[in-house]
């Protein structure tokens, strides 16, 4: 039995409750805009943390859960929270919602089941420097890149690079826009919030999904510079599954362990000349745009993974029992799963 946690409504959980219901893994949505009319219930026995959810005169002990899919908004930002629209709230709801949520993170991060994805593994997207560290460390190549206030670093690395973009430092979404004409205009802007700068990169873009221990690529046509905003400025965007070379496909694999994301959005740009670079890799994806658009069984590998059954092994940096979900001294080449290829050879 799996967990879902979010809004149904919303594609990806949406697809992963369909694809549960179509397999016949029994699931349990927790629907956190009715958090109120659910309890959770935690104790720790002998180091263990045992405990129920509760909801509609049902409960269901949290043992039972062999994976928890993760797609939580912020509570604050849940309409029934939503203080800054001048809504009616209850505030017997609301702090009942709060404490809910609260337990439930608490108990995800311990939780001997697998999940997709624990909260502390997400951290990494919050400063992309960082993440970029950990990217390369996994093998990937990353443009060159500054981050400052100074509009004459940016001219310089401008002079040096004659085509560069800039996004954010941070996990908040930004558009990816090339630096130049109007652009440089506003660069005097740039002394009041440090900015990611990178060489522009050449090529095709190309979305993987890890999920599991298997690997979906997606690769991206479109004269778009960021082409999730295409369609803003007129742009045709078009999709289709591909294969990666092998080495990449155990790359991603890989870089995933690595950020402890069972779950994630890897971007990469393929150039010219056949080498790949990462950009980012998404610890919450909204896979269910590729899956959409390519067919690909994205929530289906979701799903084989939250049902199957692991040995436990302890997490010494955790000091939690937590459920496997690859061996440490398996060549990442093992993993790869493609669902157009199948194994490697």
């Amino acid at each position: 039995m799996i967990l879902l946690c979010g809004i149904p409504t919303e594609a990806p959980l949406q697809l992963v409750q369909a694809e549960a219901e179509r397999s016949g893994v029994p699931c349990v949505v927790f629907n956190q805009r009715e958090a109120q009319h659910w309890d959770i219930h935690l104790q720790v026995e002998n180091g263990a943390v045992r405990g129920s959810l509760r909801s509609g005169g049902s409960e269901w002990p949290l043992q039972a859960f062999s994976g928890v899919y993760v797609r939580l908004m912020d509570v604050r930002d849940l309409p029934e929270s939503e203080t800054r629209r001048r809504i009616p709230v209850d505030p017997a709801a609301l702090r009942k919602s709060q404490l809910l949520h609260a337990t439930l993170s608490d108990w995800l991060e311990v939780a001997d089941c697998r999940v997709m994805n624990r909260h502390r593994a997400m951290q990494s997207n919050m400063s992309k420097p960082y993440q970029a560290q950990l990217i390369r460390r996994a093998g990937f190549l990353i443009p060159p890149t500054l981050i400052t206030n100074d509009p004459h670093e940016v001219r310089a690395f401008l002079r040096l690079h004659r085509r560069i973009v800039y996004k954010s430092v941070s996990s908040v979404r930004s558009v990816v826009h090339v630096l130049d004409g109007p652009k440089l205009a506003e660069l005097p802007k740039v002394r009041n919030l440090p900015t990611q700068f990178q060489r522009f990169v050449p090529g095709t873009n190309v979305r993987v999904h890890v999920a599991g221990q298997e690997v979906f690529a997606t690769e991206i046509r479109t004269t778009a510079t960021d082409y999730r905003y295409a369609g803003d400025e007129g742009l045709e965007v078009e999709m289709a599954p591909v294969t990666l070379p092998p080495e990449i496909a155990a790359r991603c694999i890989s870089l995933s362990h690595a950020l402890d994301l069972p779950l994630c959005g890897i971007d990469l740009k393929r150039t010219p000349d056949g080498a790949y670079y990462c950009f980012e890799a998404n610890p919450s994806p909204a896979y269910s745009y590729y899956q959409q658009h390519t067919g690909q069984d994205i929530a289906g590998a979701i799903v084989r993974y939250l049902g199957a059954t692991a040995e436990r092994h302890s997490d010494a940096t955790a000091g939690v029992q937590t459920m496997g979900w690859g061996d440490a001294g398996t060549d990442p080449r093992e993993l790869v799963r493609n669902q157009r290829d199948g194994p490697l050879p």
